[in-house]
């Protein structure tokens, strides 16, 4: 058995330091009862750190493989075939049956053969669940059914297909501590001194993303100015809209008090059209956790 070499070793390293122990037992404790999960973090966590520590982790326990969708459906399968010891070639036959040589297997051979190699002592790690395609989706499940563990990190849970079997944990987030210690060593690593104060003063543009902290430092030694959450500034007229609708509706009793039709109907009217726009206004796209 093999192990896919994780990209960015430094980067997994640093991110390890924040991650927290017990929610790492916990993730383990659920795939040693055979169940597959799908954990979520913050970007800069869970596709290095966590998932270097997992395949450690289970290394001498379970056969596991670990890849990367990366848009070749051949060479995301060819290197689970590789650390699986699953042979992704056979003889070429002529047409007396005799061997003239070797041939590759076809996408849907190789998941074939997969299947026939893994069982529930396999696990299957992917640090971008949400770069799975359908195709793989669909071919997992079939993994999953046959007792293979699989475990997937994304930011947001995609809550489709075989995500909405999977056992959710979601990981806590870095402290504002740690995230100043990210941006106190990517400002060392790039010649940059900074004071507590600023440092204090940059960390709120970082949130509690390790990815984020170190935008901020790159845009900081770039001479960048910082990033504005938004560019239009807008007001609470909450307020005013009850006291128009108040204003309205006092106008409609003041006129069936005073049997006066027309100010009955225009206030009826205005408190009916202000409640429209009003429920017109609050139409919006859905919200979304940041890197989704």
């Amino acid at each position: 058995m093999g192990s896919e070499k994780l990209s960015g070793g430094n980067q997994g390293t640093e991110t390890q330091r924040f991650l927290n122990h017990q929610e790492f037992q916990l993730v383990c404790e659920a795939l040693r009862r055979g169940e597959s999960v799908i954990v979520l973090a913050e970007s800069g966590v869970g596709g290095s750190g966590f998932t270097s520590r997992i395949v450690d982790e289970f290394a001498g326990e379970l056969d596991v493989a670990i890849a990367t969708y990366k848009g070749s459906g051949k060479k995301f399968f060819h290197r689970l075939a590789e650390q699986l010891d699953v042979d992704i070639t056979e003889p070429k036959l002529n047409r007396e049956g005799e061997p003239v040589g070797e041939r590759s297997l076809t996408i849907d051979e190789l998941k074939e053969a997969l299947l026939d190699r893994m069982n529930s002592d396999t696990l299957l790690v992917f640090p971008e669940a949400r770069r799975l395609t359908t195709g793989v989706r669909y071919w997992l499940e079939d993994a999953i059914s046959s007792g293979v563990r699989v475990c997937c990190f994304a930011v947001v849970n995609p809550r489709r297909d075989i995500f909405l079997d999977m056992l959710e944990i979601e990981l806590e987030p870095p402290s504002e501590k740690h995230i100043r210690e990210v941006m106190r060593s990517e400002a060392q690593a790039r010649g940059l001194t900074l004071s507590e104060s600023e440092l204090a003063d940059l960390a709120p543009q970082a949130g509690r993303s390790p990815l984020m902290a170190k935008q901020v430092i790159k845009r900081r030694s770039l001479g960048i100015e910082e990033e504005k959450a938004e560019h239009t500034q807008y007001i609470n007229v909450t307020a005013l809209w009850f006291a128009f609708l108040a204003g309205f509706a006092a106008m409609k009793f003041v006129g069936m008090g005073t049997d006066q039709k027309d100010i009955q109907i225009f206030g009826g009217l205005a408190f009916m059209l202000l409640m429209s726009l009003k429920q017109l206004g609050q139409i919006r796209g859905s919200r979304k956790r940041l890197g989704q």
